[in-house]
């Protein structure tokens, strides 16, 4: 018998003040029996970092043909496609080729090795932006982790501010690869 997702709703207040955004988001995230806290909650994360009215959660490790959040345009254009986590490169390339805009989120210990053998290829893509995040930083992030969770995302110069509860995890991404101007 196959597992179910276990769901997750948030409320999420998001304050980036880099991008003048400012939102409350009702969401629900369902976890896949094989996702931990720490990557459901970097999939959090990046939808913060581009919330957006039309951003969504895609299918993600259940599906090889959508991202784990993507963002599509009234014609059904994709205008950015996310990923969360080390994405190996042909999938990049093809998520390059359909979407305006790409971006991976990496995180966890095996990021640097990942990197170092993808740069090369990745480093190509004009449409794809790399960020990392350090290792503490989303293990502090997973412990926000609730099935009911009330959060606030501060996003000032780059750097997330997260409060959920009593707990405060201040976290900033790296940009490892920057999209093409």
């Amino acid at each position: 018998m196959a597992l179910k997702a276990t769901i997750f709703k948030a409320s999420l207040q998001v304050a980036d003040i880099d991008r003048n955004h400012y939102h409350e988001y009702p969401l629900t995230l369902a976890r896949h029996p094989s996702e931990t806290d720490e990557r459901m909650m970097v999939r959090l994360l990046a939808f913060a970092l581009f919330a957006d009215e039309q951003l969504a959660f895609g299918k993600g490790l259940s599906s090889d043909d959508e991202p784990d959040l993507w963002q599509k345009d009234l014609t059904g254009a994709i205008e950015l496609w996310l990923e969360a986590g080390l994405p190996d490169e042909k999938r990049l390339r093809q998520a390059c080729g359909r979407a305006r805009r790409v971006v991976v989120v990496c995180y966890g210990q095996a990021a640097d090795v990942w990197w170092n053998q993808q740069r090369s290829k990745l480093e190509r893509l004009a449409n794809l932006t790399v960020l990392r995040l350090p290792v503490e930083e989303t293990k502090s992030l997973a412990r926000l982790a609730e099935r009911t969770m009330q959060l606030q995302c501060t996003v000032q110069d780059g750097q997330m501010l997260w409060t959920g509860g009593d707990q405060t995890v201040a976290i900033e991404p790296l940009k490892w690869k920057p999209a093409a101007a």
